[in-house]
């Protein structure tokens, strides 16, 4: 992907596109990092297990260990197999203490050894990925939820 601005600066996509006004400028151009993000964990998983596949692993791996931030949502929701999970632990690993991660879920880190099916390996999960780092809990309200509750009945926002 190309930058929209004058620079021609090869960037990765930003995962917040909705929120973003152009996630298409590179971080040469508006001073911040490049983002990437996949859209669910599973795709993630799922990219990863065909990268393995092709033996194309270690070049997805690396791909993934080199952008600034990865975000990675929806963990938790799914669970994975074991070798999604095995895949999803190297890229943690590739990126322990050199880059940033995001993780978007709803589950507390007790459930995780349900979402990795190895406890072992979730604990080794929540061990790097909370080592150095910041928490945010936003609460277990949902906002589809509240904003449901709040719109007057009778009222359809899709088109």
């Amino acid at each position: 992907m190309r930058c929209n601005r004058s620079c021609e600066s090869t960037i990765a996509f930003c995962g917040f596109t909705s929120r973003c006004s152009n996630p298409r400028w590179c971080s040469a151009c508006i001073s911040r990092p490049t983002w990437t993000t996949t859209p669910t964990a599973s795709a993630g998983v799922n990219d990863l297990t065909e990268a393995a596949e092709d033996r194309t692993l270690p070049r997805a791996v690396a791909r993934y260990g080199r952008v600034d931030l990865l975000c990675v949502d929806e963990l938790g929701y799914l669970h994975l197999d074991p070798r999604g999970a095995e895949l999803l632990f190297q890229v943690i690993t590739e990126r322990e203490e050199r880059a940033s991660i995001a993780i978007a879920t709803n589950a507390p880190f007790s459930e995780w050894g349900q979402t990795f099916t190895d406890p072992r390996l979730a604990a080794a999960i929540v061990d790097r990925l909370t080592f150095n780092a910041h928490i945010i809990e936003t609460g277990h309200d949902s906002y589809r939820l509240r904003t449901t509750r709040t719109r007057p009945k009778g009222v359809n926002t899709k088109k």
